[in-house]
């Protein structure tokens, strides 16, 4: 079975990018099961109920995010009634919604998706690899393929997981950075992996703001508020392809497309 997965889509650039990309991704490539990070799709910081909305109907599966997850308000009802809109597995326990979800792949097979969240340099969690341990030996009860989205700001401790769950899950893939890594490759056990897959959205961007708040960010170090850029677009990704009796993969391509 063939897996896509999209990364972090960032405000309306990121929005249109996925509308026009992914059709013919999942047509072209046989798709059969649609994942995206969508923490920051609405305004680039956070989700609302109707860009949720507008994001499964163009054919995304499962929502993943991150530390952005609560930037709107909403997200806190939002994620009580949307169960394909995954929070961080590891936030403590009575943070409302869930970190992992199990559906059925239009091939008929059975996908779980755990969503996860570093500790180096961001907000402090409980341990993404024994949280990882737990949901896994529960979700291998129910599906043979999982992918884990390991939303984590170190290369070091998104590759540390990635070789601690090799041969247990499908795939990990990390989000947050923005920035596609070329580091992508099938582990000796049959997991699939890429330290990040990328940034959907502006492409005259940094990291999808408009370059002259973060430079005068830099230049000065006074809070400013960011907003998300203008112009040409990218739709960052990874095919997965995934044997659906055992769960592991057998290969992994990361796709950039660009679109004026």
């Amino acid at each position: 079975m063939k897996i896509l997965f999209i990364g972090d889509i960032v405000g309306n650039p990121g929005r249109k990018a996925l509308g026009e990309g992914l059709p013919d991704l999942v047509g072209k490539l046989k798709i059969d099961f649609v994942i995206a990070n969508g923490e920051n799709a609405a305004g680039g910081f956070g989700i609302t109920e109707s860009i949720g909305g507008e994001l499964f109907a163009l054919g995304v599966h499962v929502l993943t995010s991150g530390n952005h997850i609560w930037d709107k308000k909403e997200a806190l009802t939002y994620i009580l009634k949307e169960n394909r809109l995954l929070r961080p597995a590891n936030y403590p326990p009575d943070v409302p919604g869930s970190g992992s979800i199990v559906l059925n792949a239009s091939s008929g097979d059975k996908v779980a998706v755990l969503n996860l969240s570093g500790r180096v340099f961001m907000s402090q969690m409980d341990c993404p690899f024994r949280t990882a341990q737990k949901e896994v030996a529960a979700l291998r009860k129910q599906a043979a393929v999982i992918i884990v989205d390991f939303h984590a700001e170190a290369t070091s401790e998104k590759a540390a997981l990635g070789w601690f769950l090799d041969g247990e899950v499908s795939a990990v893939i990390g989000t947050h950075t923005h920035v596609q890594t070329a580091d992508e490759k099938i582990l000796p056990k049959g997991t699939a992996f890429i330290s990040d897959i990328g940034m959907t959205g502006p492409t005259d961007s940094i990291i999808g703001v408009k370059k002259e708040q973060i430079i005068q960010k830099f230049l000065t170090q006074i809070p400013t508020r960011f907003e998300t850029a203008k112009g040409g677009t990218m739709l960052s990704c990874a095919v997965l392809e995934v044997n659906p009796k055992t769960g592991l993969s057998t290969s992994i391509q990361r796709l950039q497309m660009t679109f004026a």
